[in-house]
C-alpha cells in the first residue's frame, strides 16, 4: 500500500510513519462477509492478496455490484463516506489479505498531512472513471459488447470470478452470459484460422 501511495507522490517520513502505524492487517476466509447490508462501513482496506466483491440483492436477486483484487483499494462509498447504512454487502471470495483503517484515522490524516488530499484525488480520480466506464457498458451497450468491454479491461476476474457473479456485474442471465461467452470465443477463433 505503501508503495502505492509513493507511486503517486512522495510520502514525508512523518505521514508515512503515521500510516505504518494505523494500518491494520487482516486476513479474512473465503466467504467471510466484511459489511452486511444495512450496516455502516467503519474501515476502507487495500488488497495485498485475494479478492472480494461487492453485491446487493434486486427482485430477490444477488446483484454483483464491483469485484476488487491485489492492489486495489475498496470501500462502501456511500456507506463509507456518509457514514450511514450500506446498501450493499461486501464478502471475500477467496482467502484474503488486507490492510485497513478506520474512518476517524483517514479524517484525522486528511486534516493532519494536508499532502494526502493528492493522493486521495488520484485514487478517487481512478476509481470514478473505472464506475463511470461500468456504468455506460452495462446501460448502453449490448450484451456482446459487455463480454468485449470485460474481456479488454479486467480479464483477470475470468475464471477467477463465477460465471454467475460475472453475469449479474455484466446485467445479463448466467444463460445468456455463457452463450455471449461461446459466441465470442467462436468469433475470435474463426479470426485466427
Amino acid at each position: 500500500l505503501l508503495a502505492l501511495f509513493m507511486v503517486i507522490a512522495q510520502l514525508s517520513p512523518e505521514l508515512e510513519e503515521h500510516l505504518r502505524a494505523i494500518l491494520r492487517p487482516r486476513q479474512v476466509a473465503r466467504k467471510e462477509i466484511l459489511l452486511r447490508e444495512g450496516d455502516t462501513a467503519k474501515d476502507i482496506y487495500f488488497v495485498e492478496s485475494g479478492l472480494v466483491r461487492s453485491y446487493y440483492w434486486k427482485d430477490h436477486k444477488e446483484i454483483s455490484n464491483w469485484f476488487m483484487c491485489e492492489n486495489d483499494v475498496f470501500v462502501s462509498v456511500q456507506s463509507f463516506f456518509f457514514q450511514e447504512p450500506s446498501y450493499e454487502a461486501i464478502e471475500a471470495m477467496e482467502d484474503t489479505m488486507l490492510w485497513g483503517m478506520r474512518f476517524g484515522q483517514l479524517q484525522f490524516i486528511y486534516e493532519t498531512f494536508p499532502e494526502f488530499n493528492y493522493h486521495r484525488g488520484v485514487i478517487l480520480e481512478k476509481y470514478y472513471a473505472i464506475s463511470e466506464r461500468r456504468h455506460f457498458i452495462t446501460r448502453k451497450v449490448s450484451m456482446l459488447k459487455r463480454y468485449e468491454n470485460l474481456f479488454a479491461f479486467e480479464p483477470h476476474l475470468l475464471g477467477r470470478v463465477p460465471n454467475k457473479y460475472l453475469a449479474s456485474y455484466l446485467g445479463m442471465t448466467e444463460s445468456t452470459f455463457s452463450h455471449i461467452r461461446h459466441q465470442y470465443a467462436q468469433r475470435h477463433r474463426s479470426k485466427g484460422a
